[in-house]
This record gives structure tokens, C-alpha cells and sequence, in this order.
């Protein structure tokens, strides 16, 4: 079985680019570097979302269905630089050249690995290939948007119309999944100006969680799965997040009835 890896980032202002881009001393605080930053974004386009390029990655969550096994973690530790945990992620397309999947990858996430990733001297040669150093990339790879090797769930559920698409939390919700926990996009800024990165972590696990059970639910709905075979990939997650100890699992098992897993 190809291995299947599900990701997704989290993002915050990149303070010290806008800092340099438009000239801006020590003495302006990062809180009003970031402000000032929006207010331009929303005086152009009405909304507070800044460009790709200018999102800083601190966190990269992973599931891992490969053999036997499900894993979650997220890349790193709460230390590691920003181009080190893009790195990471690009050396596991380097050592599993998984299915990847994602929701608005397409989007947002790889956009903004490719832009952060060329900031940071990343190198990824397996992802960028298109078929010159593999030549059944050419017919099937990771950039060409109708290929299967990246499947955005949420971009092919909508039929490649963005007037189709749906949020991952509701969506969720409406299969019977726990959903977002406790943060959202929005309010990881805030989160990391309080130093609440283990936070922000722990909510991008629990996204790509829901991302890798509404793919099973997709797999299932192609028929690639079998009803017994959907819900023990069902009894798969369970079982692997309730030996965790960690706060946000139980949450989450606890937003996830077992009545609720097919």
C-alpha cells in the first residue's frame, strides 16, 4: 500500500519580512508591525488575509497511514527554525513518496511551502519533479493540479470551483467528526503573540486527524474502501489516539462518539 500522508500548516505574520520590505526599525513592536500589515491588506482587498509569501510557517502537522500504522506528530520541536520544518517536510516526500493529502493545499498550504521554502534554500527535488527524473511523474505528480499524487479533498470535492468549496470544520462536523478544537486559523497570531505554540500545534494535529477521517469517508464513497474496511480505519485512529496522554486527543475522542465513527 502507498504510504498516505496528510499535512497542513499553521501560519503567522512574517514579522521580520514586512520589517525589511517596508523599512521598519526595532522600534516598532511586532504587534504593530503586523497591524499595520493587515490594515494595508485590508484597505486593498477587504480582508485581513495577507499574501503567501508573507506567512511565516511555525507549525507542520502530519498523519502517517503507512502498513500497519497510523501516526500524528508535528515536525520538530518548538525550537526549530522555520526552514528547518519545511525541510522535514520535504525530506519525508524524499524518503516515502506518499499519497498526499490535504485540504486546500492547493490553496494555501503548498503555496506557501514554495514560497517559504525558496526564502530558506530548501531543496525538494521528488516533490518538484514532473516527469524528468521519473517519467511516470510526468503523468502523475505533485504539481499539475489535476493529478492524484496531491489529492486537496477540498478542491476536487468542489469540482475546482472555489464557489463550491467548503470549510473543513463543518464539514467535519456534518459527518459526525469532532472538528476544530479550540482555536481556528484566526486566532493563531494571538495564540503565538502569547507563547502558545504547543497550542497552535496540538490544533493543526487535530485538523489533519479530521483531514485523514474525511479522506477514509472519501475512500469510501469511491468505493476504494469497504464498509468494514472505512470503519476500521475508524477504529484505526481511535485506538492509536486514546493510548496518548496528551489533553488534546482525549478531547477529541471525547467530541467522537464511537456511534459516530461510520
Amino acid at each position: 500500500m502507498t504510504p498516505v500522508l496528510v499535512f497542513d500548516i499553521e501560519t503567522i505574520p512574517d514579522i521580520a519580512g514586512l520589517r525589511s520590505l517596508y523599512a521598519l526599525d526595532a522600534a516598532v513592536n511586532d504587534a504593530d508591525v503586523a497591524e499595520m500589515a493587515f490594515q494595508m491588506r485590508r484597505q486593498k482587498t477587504g480582508s485581513d488575509f495577507l499574501q503567501h509569501h508573507l506567512q511565516r510557517v511555525v507549525a507542520i502537522s502530519c498523519v502517517l497511514r503507512e502498513g500497519d500504522s497510523f501516526r500524528v506528530w508535528s515536525l520538530g520541536g518548538l525550537e526549530d527554525d522555520e526552514g528547518s520544518i519545511i525541510q522535514r517536510f520535504f525530506d519525508g516526500l524524499d524518503k516515502y513518496t506518499p499519497q498526499l493529502v490535504s485540504w486546500n493545499g492547493t490553496g494555501f498550504d503548498l503555496p506557501v511551502l514554495h514560497y517559504r521554502g525558496l526564502i530558506h534554500g530548501v531543496q525538494c527535488a521528488r516533490y518538484w519533479d514532473m516527469g524528468e527524473d521519473d517519467k511516470d511523474f510526468k503523468w502523475n505528480n505533485y504539481i499539475s493540479r489535476y493529478h492524484s499524487r496531491h489529492l486537496d479533498l477540498m478542491d476536487l470535492l468542489a469540482m475546482y470551483t472555489g464557489r463550491a468549496n467548503a470549510p473543513l470544520d463543518e464539514l467535519a462536523k456534518l459527518i459526525g467528526l469532532p472538528g476544530k478544537l479550540g482555536m481556528d486559523g484566526s486566532r493563531v497570531w494571538q495564540a503565538y503573540q502569547q507563547g502558545q505554540l504547543a497550542e497552535i500545534r496540538n490544533y493543526c494535529e487535530t485538523d489533519v486527524v479530521n483531514t485523514y477521517l474525511v479522506y477514509a469517508r472519501f475512500q469510501f464513497m469511491r468505493g476504494h474502501f469497504s464498509r468494514a474496511r472505512y470503519e476500521q480505519e475508524c477504529e484505526l485512529v481511535r485506538s492509536t489516539l486514546s493510548k496518548s496522554d496528551e489533553p488534546h486527543w482525549a478531547e477529541f475522542l471525547a467530541q467522537w462518539p464511537p456511534a459516530h465513527s461510520a
